[in-house]
């Protein structure tokens, strides 16, 4: 078995200890957040890790009221033109916590006097260093180049913030069960590796998510195209009817990303218009209407609330692209041109 798949396989562990190592340091968090009372959260992060930010973006903003913006860390590094920082809290993800461009965006944010975090997987890191607070991942070491486990812990990480901030015991109860959805997703992996032949030849396809899961469809698209080299472009349900929609003909693969929620109305509508149009539909869901339309349909487990969804809805991409790599007979370890740790200035 390759380090990806045993990766995979390990996320279910790396959540539950995440939740349990990292819940008081949250709550800490929480009350140096609130002391601090900033008007906005600023997120500096690369691949993905910036996944897990636009996640974030999501989360925080819907269940804390705050508004998060993506850094733009050339401002910082290239123009040196940073923005006005002070009055928020400047969060840096990063798996290694090495990057310097994210690096220096939270180096910035503590010299204007923001509140300052990282969420990362190295304690010793220039990142956790340059922040005042930091949140671990407790994935142990990833070996394998593509991101899989730090990822999903990135998810549980910010999702452990915003229930901290949040202070709700019925959120708190949902997070800890987590683990378990993640565990179930994974049983999914047999029929995954039964129905990737039919996507052998597959050269490019769509990704397709809306609200929480454009973070998922945007991972799942880079796993295809850093393990498969698979040409996948990622979209909102809103931003591909606004002329990507275009591209699809008869057979044209799209991967829609559907769990339940207040998008899945959209998302479902688009699926159906995706299906007269004669698309090759690989569907994620749990709702029945949306996996009916499915050549490939992969059923979540049900009773995920949609603000987890995406820790649980990713899984079925990452088998997705595993498969179809050792299908392609690629190296799922080793993707052509990568390193582990990528170093942007």
């Amino acid at each position: 078995m390759s380090y990806l798949e045993q990766e995979i396989s390990e996320q279910p562990s790396v959540l539950a200890r995440l939740l349990a190592e990292e819940r008081e340091q949250a709550r800490g968090i929480a009350r140096a957040i609130q002391r601090h009372g900033p008007q906005f959260v600023m997120v500096a992060a690369r691949g993905s890790s910036d996944h897990a930010a636009t996640y974030g973006k999501y989360l925080l903003a819907n269940s804390c009221g705050l508004p998060v913006a993506l850094a733009a860390p050339s401002l910082y590094t290239m123009y040196r033109r940073p923005p006005r920082l002070r009055g928020s809290l400047v969060v840096g993800i990063s798996q290694s916590g090495h990057s310097p461009d994210i690096v220096g965006v939270v180096a910035e944010g503590r010299r204007q006097g923001a509140l300052t975090l990282a969420i990362t997987n190295n304690a010793d890191s220039p990142l956790a260093t340059a922040a005042e607070c930091c949140l671990l991942c407790h994935a142990g070491e990833e070996r394998s180049i593509a991101a899989t486990k730090t990822y999903s812990a990135q998810l549980a990480a910010l999702a452990l913030l915003a229930v901290a901030l949040a202070d709700d015991s019925r959120m708190w109860a949902e997070l800890e069960c987590l683990p378990e959805h993640v565990q179930r997703a994974l049983a999914l992996a047999s029929e995954v590796q039964q129905r990737v032949e039919r996507y052998r030849y597959m050269e490019s396809c769509v990704l397709i998510g809306r609200g929480y899961n454009y973070a998922t469809a945007l991972e799942i698209a880079l796993k295809l195209k850093e393990l498969t080299y698979v040409v996948a472009e990622p979209y909102s349900s809103a931003d591909f009817m606004h002329g990507p929609i275009a591209i699809i003909e008869r057979g044209f693969p799209a991967i829609v990303v559907a769990p339940g929620g207040p998008v899945y109305s959209d998302v479902l509508a688009l699926a159906r218009d995706l299906r007269q149009r004669e698309a090759e539909l690989v569907v994620i869901s749990e709702q029945e209407e949306a996996l009916a339309l499915a050549q490939t349909p992969f059923r979540l487990p049900g009773g995920v609330p949609e603000w987890l969804s995406p820790a649980v809805a990713v899984i079925p991409g990452q088998l997705f692209a595993a498969a179809l790599t050792r299908t392609k007979g690629y190296d799922l370890d080793h993707p052509r041109g990568l390193r582990k740790v990528t170093r942007t200035t």
